[in-house]
């Protein structure tokens, strides 16, 4: 059995400075990257997720409700989508990208990035044209991340990230929908909402231990 560490969407535009911040996404990325340090031979595969959108439709609106719709964030190709240079990014092994054209709230949604995409940059949310995004495209037929841990025989999986009561829920939720043994680190999240207890209560009522 393997074991595989998920860090859902540390990125930019979800921390301090980017276009929909997270309180505590800055120290966030840097704790997690102490964490891995310090516990990275405790799992067979690591790997992070990216919100990666180009055109995902009503997910963005210049009136965002904060509940379905959301001020434009993660525009593919741009700083802003990059993952928080506070991550290390040395023992990630595979990015998956998600809501190309779609909100994608789960990591299950996610497709792998090609091998020469660069991960990281500057915290400088991007202000590129959302009709030059498709040039950052990923491949419609890329392996999703469920097969790429299948393929990787990983039976359990722990997720840190952002934000604790959509992204890093929806991703632990899916998880226990396709078979794993799922763990939440909630010291290693942060959320959206002050009160993430209806958050967590969700996750524990589907099946994930939330430690």
């Amino acid at each position: 059995m393997s074991r595989a560490l998920i860090i859902v969407d540390v990125q930019n535009d979800f921390c301090e400075g980017g276009a929909l911040p997270v309180e505590g996404g800055a120290a966030l990325a840097g704790d997690i990257s102490e964490y891995v340090e310090a516990h990275h031979s405790q799992f067979d595969h690591i790997v992070a997720t990216q919100d990666w959108h180009i055109d995902p439709g009503a997910h963005f609106s210049d009136e965002p409700d904060y509940v379905d719709s959301w001020p434009r964030h993660c525009v593919a190709g741009t700083k802003g989508a990059e993952l928080h240079p506070d991550l290390d990014t040395e023992y990630i092994q595979a990015y998956f990208r998600k809501g190309q054209y779609t909100a994608a709230y789960s990591g299950f949604d996610g497709l792998l990035a090609p091998d020469e995409a660069v991960p990281t940059g500057d915290r400088k949310p991007g202000a590129m044209p959302l009709t030059d995004a498709a040039d950052y495209a990923v491949d419609a037929d890329a392996v999703g991340l469920d097969d790429w841990l299948q393929s990787h025989d990983v039976e359990e999986v722990m997720i840190v990230g952002l934000a604790t009561d959509y992204c890093v829920r929806a991703t632990a939720l899916d998880a226990v929908q396709a078979g794993y043994t799922v763990t939440v680190l909630r010291g290693l999240t942060a959320g959206l909402a002050e009160d993430l207890e209806d958050a967590v209560a969700e996750m524990e009522l589907g099946g994930v231990e939330v430690g």
